[in-house]
């Protein structure tokens, strides 16, 4: 069975988001869908995107899995962007969360060390 993943991330301020989501991501987008929509491609077939719908901002709860999470963060780091809360569950597996402009939570796992 083939899988794709498309994980949509409402936003109110399209360029301020636009602009947040280059620096945790480290690039700009895979593509421009319209005025108001950007896609990151992730992996094959896995990706997100931002879309300019105000009254559902700051709702989105997504988490990405990631072969070395402290690059990733440190990474982004670099960039500007750091996150909101770091924690490591019971089982030894690690997440780093962050918050985009309008709150939505967007969180990097990371097996445990």
């Amino acid at each position: 069975m083939a899988l794709d993943l498309y994980a949509g991330i409402p936003v109110d301020d399209y360029p301020a988001a636009l602009a947040w989501y280059e620096r945790l991501l480290g690039k700009p987008p895979t593509f421009v869908a319209s005025d108001t929509e950007a896609v990151w491609e992730l992996a094959q077939h896995r990706s997100v995107f931002i879309e300019r719908r105000p009254e559902h901002a700051g709702h989105a709860m997504h988490t990405i899995f990631v072969d070395d999470l402290d690059a990733l963060v440190a990474r982004a780091a670099d960039r500007g962007v750091e996150p909101s809360k770091r924690e490591t569950y019971s089982n030894g597996v690690r997440k780093a969360t962050y918050h985009d402009p309008d709150g939505n939570e967007i969180g990097f796992g990371g097996a445990p060390l």
